[in-house]
């Protein structure tokens, strides 16, 4: 039995309990007392002798210094403290971008408010962001501020194993721009010390949208100054392969270093990574900016943005969608796997072991399309002699013949264009999951996704509206091959349909509904940031002139002021009381905004049309298997079954509209419509109920998906000669060529 202790033996344990060691400051005050200092994390990781990265732990109080770095750092702090006392705690007011915050909520997936600060303090939040400057070179307001420190409780609301954001954009002096005004130091002087700082200091990345999905890589943006830091060329020399060559130095820095490419090589979106360790991914995604890596077609003149500006624009798409992972079709896809991956862990009744298994209600494995389903270069289509599908959008002109001399004298032409058409016919779609299956003489059922052989030559319908059957919107010839929607219409319009055969997929769910939800929020958050009311009840009148006012903020430029008042000042809704300050924010939070929502149309687009994604390369000849072929989202009778939906309720709305009002349409291109009008307004030719309230069943002002926006005003005059020239006005009713919305 031990000795008793004395009482005083006793006293003095506790009292070197209560000594204990001496405690460190919480973690946030840490981060206040060295930006006070303006000492960098790097460089007191430098005077500690530790990386940056243990800094930064320290601060954000994932982990603790342990002796002899904690005595010395406890000491540091101290004399910190003494000389930057801290401040009466006050409510804090978190700065922004220069321009209002958005009055939407964000995506229930993203953060609460991408405006925010980043939970984790910046390496180097002391260093505001220069000023950037438009295209034209004219200096404009710094778009990143300092920020007060985050309350602890706010990390929640972010992954805390990426405190700074999914991505950031890196300037040739080795400032990398983040999400939220984050500045972060990054000292690489090469590709590899890039990805390596990247995967194990930047704190940037972005936590999987679904539970049985994977985290998305880091992106990091170059610059063209950046890129020419880290010894890539202007222009990549084979703009055929659109890659650097094999024996560039760039390329043998990164296998010297063990990294890998995947197969489409050092692009304009190179994917550098190491096999995975113990399920714990490497990888990172590049952008290069100078290589085109932004398509103007998706992106506007983003890539021209100062890099604080370029950095919000991508932050806010990423964090509302996905991080960019190359082409917006390229993205949509990806969301598609992102949302709905294809296995998920399962146990193994024998062995008790956890198995990948298929995950239920997603695309599991690749599989061959009927041959009527399949483009002209499968090989399940050579020799294929019965038809294909043919369910595309709209490229219709009414004969000029069928013109009423009452719609000749009206003065004017207006386009209506639908919003997000394919993403709002996505909504509900059932779809296959399975393999087709052929079947004889079968009996048509609207609830089975599928491919039917049919004859609708015989249906009379009225000329002065497009075919509802075929994309020229002429009658059929004989049998075709059609989608479910299109033939489900078909009997909605009294039509018997009697298949003579068909390809069936048994296995049946809405597989795009997650992929839906989470574009239509983006969109629908995106736009109320630029203060488009986005109720479904919205006064169609405020609506027309919110996008009205939204269009002239974005084609403004902010250095020409005097020019932008005026335009504002004919608006019905005038702004020309505006201050120039407050013009200019507007100019930019409006053209920002319109990036981004553009980027997301194009995700939408681009998705679908990567469904059915086409052989590429001079060598490639028909018949071959192409790399598309093997993944589980090649699948072209879901494309074809999204964009016959959408065809369908084109249709379906511009029947009901010339039941109602006797009018009927110019011209169709995918989802603009071109109506003869008596006014420059789409409200002087849709119908109105008794309380002035929007029709159901035709085309609904609004900024919902389905609804939809003036696309453009023409006179009549303009639009007859086009007609019978053969051309369509849907085309170059906004001013310009318009191209068709094919899913491609």
């Amino acid at each position: 039995m031990a000795d008793r202790p004395s009482q005083d033996e006793l006293f003095a344990a506790v009292d070197e309990l209560l000594a204990g060691e001496p405690e460190l400051p919480p973690s946030a005050e840490r981060a206040r007392l060295r930006e006070a200092a303006g000492v960098t994390q790097a460089r007191l990781a430098q005077v500690l002798r530790t990386s940056t990265q243990t800094v930064k732990n320290w601060e954000n109080g994932r982990s603790e210094p342990r002796p002899p770095r904690r005595e010395a750092y406890l000491r540091l702090l101290e004399g910190w403290a003494a000389k930057h006392p801290a401040e009466p705690a006050t409510e804090p007011v978190l700065e922004t971008f220069a321009g209002p915050t958005p009055q939407h909520p964000a995506p229930a997936e993203g953060p609460a408010d991408d405006m925010a600060p980043a939970p984790e303090r910046s390496p180097r939040p002391h260093r505001p962001a220069p000023a950037a400057s438009g295209p034209s070179g004219a200096p404009r307001p710094a778009s990143t501020s300092r920020r007060p420190a985050r309350p602890k409780a706010a990390a929640s609301a972010s992954d805390a194993r990426f405190p700074n954001g999914p991505l950031a954009v890196l300037d040739g002096d080795g400032t990398a721009y983040c999400l939220g005004g984050v500045l972060l130091d990054c000292p690489a002087a090469t590709i590899a010390q890039l990805v390596e700082w990247t995967l194990g200091e930047s704190g940037l990345g972005q936590a999987r949208l679904h539970r049985h999905g994977k985290d998305s890589d880091p992106l990091i943006v170059l610059t063209a100054s950046a890129a020419a830091r880290f010894g890539l060329p202007e222009q990549l020399e084979d703009r055929r392969g659109l890659r650097l060559a094999e024996d560039h130095p760039v390329i043998k820095q990164l296998t010297k270093a063990k990294w890998k490419l995947t197969q489409r090589g050092f692009g304009p979106w190179p994917r550098i990574y190491r096999p995975a360790q113990g399920g714990q991914r490497q990888c990172v995604q590049l952008a290069v900016l100078p290589w085109d890596a932004l398509d103007t077609r998706a992106w506007g003149d983003a890539a021209t943005l100062h890099p604080a500006d370029l950095a919000r624009v991508l932050g806010v798409f990423a964090s509302r969608v996905l991080t960019p992972r190359g082409s917006m079709a390229v993205t949509g896809l990806e969301l598609m796997t992102a949302l709905r991956p294809p296995t998920r862990p399962v146990k193994d009744e024998a062995t008790g072991a956890w198995v990948s298994g298929p995950n239920p209600g997603a695309l599991t494995h690749p599989m061959d399309p009927a041959p009527p389903e399949a483009p002209l270069e499968h090989p399940v289509a050579q020799g294929w002699e019965r038809g294909f599908l043919d369910e595309e959008a709209y490229q219709w002109v009414r004969d000029p013949h069928l013109l009423s001399d009452e719609e000749c004298l009206l003065p004017w032409a207006v386009g209506i264009d639908i919003n997000t058409a394919f993403l709002a016919a996505a909504a509900r779609l059932t779809v296959g999951l399975s393999g087709p299956v052929h079947v004889t003489t079968p009996v048509f059922d609207k609830k089975i996704p599928g491919t039917w052989l049919v004859d609708l030559s015989g249906i009379e319908l009225d000329a002065r509206l497009p075919s509802p059957f075929t994309p020229s919107g002429l009658r059929p010839e004989g049998p075709g091959w059609y989608t479910t929607a299109t033939l489900a219409y078909a009997e909605e319009l009294g039509c018997a349909v009697r298949p003579l055969e068909a390809y069936l997929r048994q296995e049946t769910g809405a597989y795009l509904d997650p992929w839906h939800d989470r574009l239509k929020d983006a969109y629908l958050t995106t736009t109320a940031d630029m203060s488009i009311p986005v109720d479904k009840d919205t006064d169609p009148a405020a609506f027309l002139d919110a996008m009205a006012l939204h269009k002239t903020y974005a084609a403004a430029d902010d250095t020409r002021l005097d020019t932008l008042h005026a335009a504002l000042a004919e608006l019905p809704p005038g702004r020309a009381d505006l201050s120039d300050e407050n013009l200019a924010a507007a100019v930019r939070r409006h053209r920002q905004g319109a990036m981004v929502l553009s980027a997301i149309k194009s995700t939408v687009k681009g998705g679908i049309g990567k469904l059915r994604e086409r052989p590429q390369g001079r060598h490639y000849r028909d018949g071959e298997r192409w790399p598309a072929l093997e993944r589980p989202t090649w699948r072209p009778d879901i494309r074809a079954a999204v964009i016959a939906k959408a065809r369908v309720n084109m249709h379906r709305k511009m029947a009901k509209l010339a039941a109602l009002t006797g009018r009927y349409p110019l011209a169709v291109l995918s989802d603009c419509v071109v109506y003869a009008s008596p006014g420059p307004s789409p409200l002087d030719f849709l119908p109105l109920g008794g309380e002035g309230t929007p029709v159901y069943g035709t085309f609904r002002l609004g900024a919902n998906p389905g609804f939809c926006k003036l696309e453009g005003v023409q006179e009549m005059a303009w639009a007859v000669d086009l007609m019978e020239q053969g051309y369509n006005p849907a085309r170059h009713i906004k001013g310009g060529d318009a191209v068709a919305d094919e899913g491609e």
